[in-house]
């Protein structure tokens, strides 16, 4: 591919002016010299006055001066003049907030220039430009749309709480919903936070070697209650001792999101599968459900921001968790995969990159 890029880059002209201009008024004006010498040979002949000899070589040059000038002129203009102002006139369309601007080219692809390469350039940049600004319009109007739920219902309760004639048992009912929406609401604060400082690069990856079959395990009993109260049947595959070379607490956020997620969208009941192998090269840990599963639209968008597949769990969460995930394992050279199908549950599978082989310990299959 990228011989091909180069052999593309080498067939783009690197003038505007080929060679082939600077011929044809070499050719023209050496034509012009001929006939100029013909004039005078002919006037001679016919035996000419010193007058008609002078004005006829001055008339004939001025002629080709003009013709000349005038063809360059023209040369200029179509050039660049044209093409520039159509650039420049697009830019301020940009400027001014229209990222639907599309400048044509002036040549085919196998004839391009650098200019016409600059205008491709332009094209992209308004593109993305256009992109991005989309983006930023749908993570504020989702924004805003998140903190709208959880500040509507610290309202109404707080109202409610203000009554005289309600019971104590009411009083602590909306005194915990209060509470639990005031939690959403930081949470939501919090992962937008978190993956604003992912996306632009100011979180740096502190990475160490460490146990990740220990992180895992951890993680794990964090989630004791939810299995209980859901009587969901979890079942673990993980070794004795996997070693990554990763950030710790980043790679805690992967592990609690997929938790959450399969216990989230499993039904009472169902089984939550956490399996882990490894070898020299890398770590794979796969968490599935037997939940509702996804279609695969939903699977195309599933680590966009905000986006809720089953709307049925969105009081749950708020669409961040995995975009944080796949986020996060960019930034440490990891992979994550999804397979699902509609009723059938989902699994999602974690490829990291093993810590160094001099760093690895033995350890043996076991279930936790």
């Amino acid at each position: 591919m990228n011989m091909r890029k180069d052999k593309k880059q080498e067939r783009v002209r690197e003038s505007r002016f080929p060679p082939s201009l600077f011929a044809i008024y070499l050719g023209v004006l050496l034509l012009m010299s001929g006939v100029h010498t013909g004039l005078i040979v002919f006037m001679n002949e016919m035996e000419s006055n010193g007058v008609v000899q002078s004005i006829v070589p001055i008339v004939y040059w001025g002629m080709v001066a003009v013709a000349l000038t005038l063809f360059t002129r023209r040369k200029i203009r179509t050039t660049y003049e044209e093409p520039m102002h159509r650039l420049a006139e697009a830019t301020k369309n940009v400027a001014n907030g229209d990222f639907s601007v599309y400048v044509s080219t002036l040549h085919t692809q196998d004839k391009w220039d650098y200019l016409d390469v600059m205008i491709t350039d332009f094209n992209k940049m308004v593109e993305e430009l256009g992109s991005i600004e989309t983006l930023k319009t749908d993570f504020v109007s989702n924004v805003s749309h998140e903190m709208k739920t959880p500040i509507a219902i610290i309202k109404n309760y707080a109202e409610l709480l203000r009554g005289e004639h309600i019971t104590e048992e009411q009083r602590k009912e909306y005194a915990e919903n209060i509470e639990g929406a005031a939690v959403r609401l930081s949470n939501l604060i919090s992962n937008i936070l978190r993956l604003n400082k992912l996306e632009n690069q100011r979180l740096v990856p502190e990475t160490e070697t460490y146990d990740v079959c220990r992180q895992l395990c951890e993680c794990i009993l964090q989630f004791e209650d939810a299995w209980d109260d859901k009587e969901i049947e979890l079942e673990t595959e993980i070794e004795d001792a996997a070693l990554v070379e990763a950030d710790e607490s980043l790679l805690e956020l992967v592990w609690n999101n997929l938790l959450s997620n399969a216990i989230k969208f499993t039904e009472p009941g169902g089984t939550v599968a956490v399996k882990q192998t490894s070898d020299k090269k890398c770590v794979k840990v796969s968490v599935s459900d037997t939940g509702c599963g996804m279609s695969r639209d939903s699977i195309n968008h599933i680590f966009d921001k905000f986006y809720q597949g089953d709307t049925s769990h969105s009081k749950e969460g708020n669409g961040l968790g995995l975009a944080l995930v796949k986020r996060v394992l960019e930034l440490l050279d990891g992979d994550i995969q999804v397979s699902s199908e509609p009723g059938k549950g989902s699994t999602f599978l974690v490829t990291l990159p093993a810590a160094d082989v001099s760093q690895r310990e033995d350890g043996g299959n076991g279930n936790g």
